[in-house]
């Protein structure tokens, strides 16, 4: 079986240091705002040539924490607006939604499947106070026509992050280009942790002192509390192993798009829609480096082709089955109808990639796929 992510592998090329982090933070004592964060927090910035790096609990808590600490600095008030693309994963919309806030759905392109940046001022009211950017499946969203329609609204810009870590637009990095950015370092992200984990990116002075007097229960001094906080803290290890791994990420990052180039090239399935034209440097629009987090083809008939997959020993995943507006927690969004993002989370499936797919395995998967027929 050639399956859909292998952490095990992934974790197993690292497990002496890994191992030996581990040990470090034991023998240490110390397990929580020590060394390995402070560590970690100074490389995630230079990697990112930003000022700030925040370490949190996990990649919902970092937009959760940008938004909350907007509110706190007076940019925004409950009942203010956030435009978000609608065929995001929930978790952008659970960090509007958490701070009172009301997140405004709007259709993704059809290419690239990222916020439609040409739908996004229609959308703005007078209560529109930010910009939700989620660079999916690894590919950036962004554009001079975003950072223009910002300026004239007086909106900031925030990043969702969790999956294009490393990616590139214009030479900046994903993480740097928006007034915040948050990551996930959930297992399975490009940079996966062994467990939960987070971090913020700004270079914005105040944002990130509030940032992190939130993250730590609203508390710059022991038993002092300024914020009604939250505890949501990278413990010792997590950061410890992040050190580790974000010295391999851009070497990692380059394994998925040679594989994603071979898809690229050599699927040609009229069955199977592929992501959207693509040059041989595996670049976008000239200047839009991917990191292919997730490669996702779509097809009419999703079910037959995952059975078809299934049946020679090709694991595949869905992302995801079910767009946020047609979620129960947000039933109030039901009513709203998004045509493409509906078609969207009906038709995707997405192929195994990562750091450690093999060339053997890729030209199992394009055989297989070439070979389809409904």
């Amino acid at each position: 079986m050639i399956k859909f992510l292998d952490l095990q592998k992934i974790n197993a090329q690292y497990a002496a240091e890994l191992k030996q982090v581990a040990a470090d933070v034991i023998d240490s004592g110390w397990f929580l705002m020590g060394s390995q964060l402070e560590n970690f927090e100074k490389q995630f910035a230079a990697f990112h040539n930003v000022k700030h790096a925040i370490g949190v609990a996990n990649g919902l808590d970092a937009l959760r924490l940008i938004l909350k600490a907007y509110i706190d600095l007076g940019v925004m008030q409950e009942g203010d607006e956030v435009i978000v693309p609608a065929n995001t994963y929930i978790a952008s919309l659970l960090a509007i939604s958490d701070n009172r806030l009301v997140p405004v759905l709007v259709e993704p392109n059809e290419k690239s499947f990222n916020l439609d940046i040409d739908l996004i001022e229609k959308h703005i009211t007078t209560k529109t106070k930010a910009i939700m950017v989620v660079h999916l499946y690894g590919q950036i969203c962004w554009s001079e026509q975003l950072v223009e329609l910002a300026k004239k609204y007086n909106l900031k810009i925030i990043e969702d992050n969790a999956q294009a870590i490393g990616a590139v637009w214009n030479g900046i990095k994903s993480g740097s280009l928006g007034d915040a950015a948050g990551f996930s370092f959930y297992p399975g992200k490009n940079l996966g942790a062994l467990g939960d984990a987070g971090a913020v990116t700004t270079n914005d002075d105040a944002l990130a002192t509030q940032i992190r007097t939130l993250g730590n229960y609203g508390s710059k001094q022991k038993y002092v509390n300024e914020f009604k906080g939250l505890n949501s803290r990278l413990d010792e290890i997590q950061a410890g192993f992040l050190s580790v791994k974000l010295k391999y990420i851009d070497a990692e990052n380059q394994c998925r798009r040679q594989s994603a180039e071979r898809y690229l090239s050599e699927i040609k399935n009229p069955l199977v829609e592929l992501p959207f034209p693509i040059n041989t440097s595996c670049q976008v629009s000239d200047n839009n480096e991917h990191v292919w987090h997730l490669f996702v083809i779509r097809t009419k008939n999703r079910q037959a082709l995952q059975n078809y997959l299934a049946d020679n020993e090709i694991q595949t995943l869905i992302h995801y089955p079910t767009p946020p507006n047609k979620q129960l927690a947000y039933s109030e969004l039901n009513h709203l109808n998004y045509p493409l993002t509906n078609a969207i989370h009906d038709e995707v499936v997405s192929l195994p990639i990562s750091s450690i797919t093999t060339e053997e395995e890729v030209t199992k998967i394009i055989k297989m796929l070439n070979s389809y027929s409904n």
